[in-house]
């Protein structure tokens, strides 16, 4: 891991590093020493390691003691994007423009990167536990929409996630991995989200094999995430990885 820049403001430490080709950045509380708890943070797609809601959200975790993570997805960010993977994005955005059901055509873009993103975040995963300000703590795993996608088949296959925060996203190609989480999960809906119909979201909520799962659903569109969801996720993690 190679740390290439180093920033702190409002008590939050923010570092920028590469590991092999992984772009990421780690947010600590400033001066942290010795091992806590860490959340991964999964963007959104088109979105990006840095996205605004992701660094608003990465403080307010950090700002509570928790260490924080996040990697640029394949192809997002600062990572080379292919022709083939453009080829894709602009058959998905035809296929969406023709009327095709777009969850089927989020999840088949999805499932050609989540290969590479699980491997990223695993190997990203063991590397933050080796540095000082870290250690080998429990670990949450927290994103929506492509980082729900992209997220359940980390949870699925990493033992060390003992919690997350996912949603924003509907059933398609997700049901075989959700049934073999069994962490305890808190789900986020958008009652009026117009990219993904209520129906498949409730569909991913119940094929989440989770004892443990709480369903919060609000009004509103895609992106309208009430600014309180993020609080009291911070307060979920806190009570399942403290």
């Amino acid at each position: 891991m190679r740390f290439t820049s180093q920033t702190s403001s409002d008590g939050v430490t923010e570092r920028f590093f590469t590991l092999d080709r992984t772009p990421g950045v780690l947010w600590t509380p400033e001066d942290a020493r010795g091992t806590r708890p860490l959340i991964l943070l999964g963007h959104g797609g088109r979105q990006h390691k840095t996205a605004p809601g992701n660094v608003s959200r990465a403080y307010r975790y950090a700002a509570g003691g928790f260490a924080v993570v996040a990697i640029d997805a394949p192809h997002h960010g600062d990572r080379p994007q292919d022709d083939e993977f453009g080829r894709i994005v602009a058959g998905m955005r035809a296929g969406m423009a023709a009327g095709e059901d777009p969850g089927a055509l989020v999840a088949g873009m999805h499932s050609r990167l989540a290969p590479q993103a699980v491997a990223d975040w695993q190997a990203v995963l063991t590397a933050v536990q080796r540095l000082d300000q870290v250690g080998v703590g429990p670990v949450g795993y927290c994103g929506m929409s492509m980082g729900c996608g992209l997220g359940i088949p980390l949870i699925a296959a990493e033992p060390r996630i003992r919690a997350a925060v996912l949603g924003l996203l509907g059933v398609h190609g997700l049901a075989e991995d959700a049934a073999r989480i069994t962490v305890p999960v808190r789900f986020l809906v958008q009652w009026d989200d117009q990219m993904v119909p209520r129906d498949q979201s409730l569909a991913l909520f119940d094929a989440l094999a989770s004892t443990e799962k709480t369903l919060h659903a609000n009004p509103g569109g895609h992106g309208e995430v009430p600014l309180s969801e993020v609080d009291s996720s911070q307060r979920f993690f806190a009570r399942h990885l403290n």
